[in-house]
């Protein structure tokens, strides 16, 4: 008999067995539209590109040191100071693979097993499944329009006792929606004076619509940042991501790392140098002002499918949207969907485990056309 442990038994990422379902529509039909999953449809900005092959014709590409290459680590560090007018020690600053990556060391480092960490319901499910499976018990702050699906100080102060972490993201997934800077502010003070480590998610930052990200690190030098070239970047496989990280952390996440990865892939460390070049952010931006357009046009056409009640995308690349019009059950209506048109859309149960049953995510980070013709199929079916 083999063993299994409980923390192997978390609940699937719904939004990627989806996206394996669609994979499967494609081999069958050949007229998959994903609108499930987080991937720009845009390869790394050829300068990248170009990095990585001259790297790997002149570089050995073996381990690097644990926290990162330090020209790496410089650089991250300049660009907080670039966009957001804050100094970061580059010491602070640790690469990791993938800000999934980033995420378990950072709660490996600071929560034992039992320990309280709140997060916001809607909110990223593997958040919480990461949570579960490593012995966390999950505080859900139920979020809506009222607070633009973000946490408040008056949720947090409803609760008992504080937490040991709280997580945010801004802007987040599935909502899309941004944390105004004062807001930011007053959730960084309370974590402060409660002993309550706040982590916050900007890996959508550099993509967003008359809304402005500012940075955890602007307001509390005891937060962490996690940040990524997956998105903005246009670099989701490449598996990069980094920590901005409170002095007390560097050298427990420094030590996991090199015990569980010993570092982020050396291809991807150098290839991102060129990430943060004014040539990448030319292309970039270009992908940013399409992803504009195409949110333009969902908002437009939403209305056509019944559907008027949605989370305000300010910034990343979603819709969350009510569906309640259409189903009391999100995933088998996906399932449904993607088998009656081959568009396949995001289950709201996967980020809302009480009321996602009559929700349902859309990615618009897509082709316009595309989006345009899986538009057409959805007012066809509905």
């Amino acid at each position: 008999m083999t063993r299994l442990s409980r923390r192997g038994q978390v609940e699937p990422f719904h939004v990627m067995e989806t996206a394996a379902a669609a994979a499967r529509r494609q081999d069958t039909h050949g007229d998959a539209i994903l609108l499930c999953v987080g991937q720009p449809a845009t390869p790394a900005p050829l300068v990248v590109r170009e990095a990585a092959r001259a790297a790997i014709k002149q570089k050995v590409l073996g381990y690097t040191v644990t926290a990162g290459i330090p020209e790496l680590r410089a650089t991250i560090a300049a660009d907080y100071a670039d966009r957001y007018h804050v100094g970061v020690d580059p010491a602070d600053v640790v690469i990791t693979t993938g800000s999934s990556a980033g995420f378990q060391l950072v709660l490996l480092a600071a929560f034992d097993a039992g320990d309280t960490v709140a997060m916001t319901r809607p909110g990223y499910p593997a958040y919480r499944n990461t949570l579960l499976s490593l012995g966390a018990r999950v505080i859900d702050l139920e979020a809506g329009p009222q607070t633009r699906y973000q946490p408040t100080v008056a949720m947090l102060e409803a609760l008992p006792e504080p937490p040991a972490g709280l997580v945010i993201a801004s802007p987040a997934n599935p909502t899309g929606t941004i944390i105004d800077p004062g807001e930011l502010a007053e959730l960084a003070a309370w974590c402060a004076a409660n002993d309550c480590l706040l982590i916050s998610d900007e890996i959508y930052h550099g993509i967003s619509y008359g809304r402005d990200c500012v940075t955890v690190r602007q307001f509390s030098a005891d937060a962490v940042a996690v940040g990524s070239v997956s998105k903005y970047h246009s670099m989701t496989g490449w598996r990069l991501g980094w920590l901005v990280l409170p002095r007390a952390l560097r050298r427990p996440v420094e030590l996991l790392q090199g015990n569980l990865a010993i570092c982020a892939p050396a291809i991807s460390q150098v290839a991102a140098l060129a990430a943060f070049a004014a040539e990448a952010r030319a292309e970039l931006d270009g992908h940013v002002a399409r992803y504009a357009r195409n949110r333009d046009l969902l908002l437009r056409r939403l209305p056509e499918l019944g559907i008027t009640a949605f989370a305000p995308p300010d910034g990343a690349f979603y819709a969350y949207c009510d569906v309640s019009h259409l189903t009391t059950d999100s995933q088998r209506w996906c399932a449904d969907v993607l088998a009656a048109t081959g568009v396949a859309l995001a289950p709201g149960i996967d980020f809302d485990p009480v009321a996602g049953n009559r929700m349902m995510r859309l990615s618009f980070c897509g082709q316009t056309d595309e989006l345009a013709e899986a538009l057409d199929r959805l007012a066809r079916l509905t």
